[in-house]
């Protein structure tokens, strides 16, 4: 898991073989590994993949341990696990890291700003990539971020539904669904949203920016929605998720943001977050609570959060703590 997670790229000892010589004396041959999981590195592997990456174990030592035969098996073993001790203790120092949680993107500062986050305040290692970059594997990764604004390939489609229902976690954030998917043919049907083709009054789809608008924690209870996190203002808001009280509910404020009006939920969920918005030409109030939401999907877990139009949203103390929290929550 990510919390308590040496950051270090951990370092695996491995014993070729036993060699014996002579007065009873046999050389213990091992070797230090690293697996290389796609992260950049200074000097990477001779041999390695496009983008600084590598599925192979690079070896980083070699050496032998002459042992007596008058040391007899016990001490020998003793002596092993003295050398997976030491083993351990190289991983910590050798500077080389691992990326926790991988980025996919098509717009970068904002993603970059989070990683930032990650690193700063979490202490998580995370790698920024385009979707063209995606490694063969998501497995190793504790949780993939997906803020893809334009298409989404139908590999990298395949790629990260297989991730979630393998057992992953993915944080799709804002225009991750946006009306660019509707040519994919599986991702909407994958995350359980449509996006009505029909006028905004009578429930159609529709995106709006730049905008001021709320957002309302509607799972008081839940680490994603309360971890660390600040509110700053109780904000006036009609749910049939969580109860009103004191006439509002925590919330925060975005300007310069975007809104997505009428977002359908086709399947069951946990809703964490709704929003609040007045348009300025009808005058017309939607208080919609489909801005956050989660749910497992296979072995996996997917989280959505709604914000996230651009560096700005993501430079409000709040959204970002909310953000950190979807990455670091255990399920």
């Amino acid at each position: 898991m990510i919390q308590g997670k040496m950051q270090t790229l951990s370092l695996l000892l491995v014993f070729i073989r036993t060699r014996y010589g002579s007065h009873g004396s046999f050389c213990l041959e091992f070797r230090l590994q690293a697996v290389w999981l796609g992260v950049k590195t200074p000097e990477p592997p001779e041999g390695g993949t496009p983008n600084g990456g590598s599925a192979r174990p690079a070896p980083l030592q070699r050496g032998c341990i002459l042992l007596v035969g008058a040391m007899g098996s016990k001490h020998a073993l003793r002596m092993i696990k003295y050398l997976a001790a030491l083993g351990l203790l190289l991983a910590g120092t050798s500077g080389v890291t691992v990326a926790e949680v991988l980025i996919v993107a098509d717009e970068f500062p904002a993603m970059e700003l989070v990683a930032a986050k990650l690193k700063s305040e979490e202490r998580i290692t995370s790698k920024v990539i385009s979707q063209t970059e995606l490694p063969a594997s998501l497995a190793p990764f504790d949780a993939v971020i997906v803020y893809i604004h334009k298409e989404l390939s139908a590999s990298a489609e395949a790629a990260l539904i297989d991730y979630t229902k393998a057992g992953g976690k993915l944080v799709v954030l804002h225009h991750s669904i946006s009306s660019a998917k509707r040519k994919n043919p599986h991702w909407f049907s994958f995350l359980e949203v449509a996006l009505p083709e029909s006028d905004v009054a009578a429930g159609g789809y529709k995106w709006i920016h730049p905008v001021t608008l709320d957002f309302v924690n509607l799972a008081p209870r839940h680490y994603i929605m309360t971890n660390r996190v600040n509110y700053p203002a109780q904000i006036s808001y009609a749910t049939t998720n969580a109860p009103v009280r004191n006439g509002g509910l925590p919330g925060f404020t975005l300007e310069e943001s975007e809104v997505y009006l009428n977002h359908a939920l086709t399947g069951p969920r946990t809703l964490l977050m709704g929003f609040k918005y007045v348009d300025a030409g009808t005058k017309t109030t939607y208080m919609q609570d489909t801005a956050g939401w989660i749910k497992p999907t296979g072995k996996g877990w997917i989280i959505y959060l709604s914000p996230g139009h651009s560096v700005k949203d993501f430079e409000n103390p709040t959204f970002a703590r909310i953000v950190l929290n979807a990455v670091v929550w255990k399920p």
